[in-house]
């Protein structure tokens, strides 16, 4: 009989603990789309296969890559260094000391622009010095800047990926995308910082995890990777439709991250992992995902390893699908396009890939 009450009170008390113990997201229900895998478009192939996985040594998580006036590559890692070195990941160098966790990239007129996650908004000069333009929106914290485009006129749109799960807060940047996923309380947000006025400005909010951003050649709209949607979405900065935004690509296959400018129009979209079949499956139930999120880590769901990448146009039609079975190179976060090669990033490891453009 005590054998039987005592395994009464450990069922009872763990009934308890995954109704009612607190867990940091309020999950809010919403329809997934049916994932239809990879098929048509994204049909399964292995043109990555070839892609050349190099080493930067110590250097961890070159999560964006940008070339720079001088042709090298620069690439953001883990403990806030910005480092600098040859397409073939020879001479690397430490360009700039920026802290916090530097996430997206882009060269300008001779100046860094750093999307840092634990940061905001930041400038790099030449000799490595750092500014930080935007740290704060509204009097609050700006808690995890995660990419950026800089437009003709010097403005610069940056994405905000949680304004509920912070990156420093959380422990890092992918900890926290997995609680604002897993919440998908519409945190993330589009920012404007006018260098001029020294204003920054709200463009888009309500983003299921906003990540990746790219402005068209002709400077005409944004493109935004919405990663908790698996969608894109078109925002128009000029014409008859500025200010109104539309999705342009739905029910992607993983979860989009970065997106980077290509040759003639294209924007190469980074699909960090594929989607999670529990998460669409609780998607209209809130209080299963929280008892998801009090299972032990290792239970909940997590970035499944896989390599995808894929090439868009302004419209959202798919002009390129390139993707390794074996993975040799996991979890793309996205690519830079030089006249020979495409170089291939990721969010985890010491390690960037370069496919040749004669291989593709």
């Amino acid at each position: 009989m005590r054998i039987l009450k005592g395994i009464g009170a450990i069922v009872l008390a763990l009934v308890l603990y995954f109704a009612l113990w607190p867990v940091p997201i309020e999950p809010v229900a919403w329809d997934a789309p049916t994932d239809q895998g990879l098929t048509g478009v994204f049909a399964e192939n292995d043109r990555l296969a070839k892609a050349k996985v190099v080493s930067l040594g110590e250097h961890n998580g070159p999560e964006d890559i940008a070339v720079a006036f001088d042709d090298r590559l620069y690439a953001g890692t883990e403990d806030g260094k910005i480092i600098s070195f040859d397409s073939t990941g020879s001479d690397v160098q430490v360009f700039a000391d920026v802290g916090g966790r530097p996430l997206g990239l882009e060269f300008v007129g001779g100046y860094l622009y750093v999307a840092n996650s634990f940061e905001g908004l930041q400038r790099v000069r030449k000799d490595g010095a750092t500014v930080t333009l935007v740290s704060e929106f509204e009097g609050t914290p700006i808690p995890y800047a995660d990419d950026l485009a800089v437009a003709d006129d010097g403005t610069v749109y940056f994405s905000d990926a949680s304004t509920k799960f912070g990156a420093r807060e959380w422990q890092g940047t992918y900890s926290a995308s997995l609680l604002d996923i897993v919440e998908h309380g519409g945190h993330g947000r589009i920012l404007k910082y006018d260098p001029f006025a020294n204003q920054t400005s709200l463009v888009m909010d309500g983003l299921n995890f906003a990540n990746g951003v790219a402005i068209s050649d002709d400077q005409q709209y944004l493109l935004i990777a919405e990663t908790g949607s698996y969608r894109i979405h078109r925002y128009w900065l000029d014409g008859p439709d500025a200010g109104s935004s539309e999705v342009i690509l739905d029910n992607l296959p993983g979860f989009p991250d970065n997106i980077n400018n290509g040759r003639n129009g294209r924007f190469w979209v980074g699909l960090i992992a594929p989607r999670v079949k529990i998460l669409d499956d609780t998607s209209g139930d809130p209080f299963a995902r929280k008892i998801m999120q009090r299972m032990p880590p290792f239970l909940r769901p997590q970035a499944e390893i896989s390599t995808h990448l894929i090439a868009i146009d302004g419209n959202g039609e798919v002009l390129m699908n390139l993707q390794d079975s074996a993975a040799t190179f996991p979890n793309v976060t996205g690519a830079i396009e030089t006249d020979r090669d495409i170089i291939l990033t990721s969010l985890f490891g010491s390690d960037f890939a370069r496919l040749s453009k004669d291989d593709l």
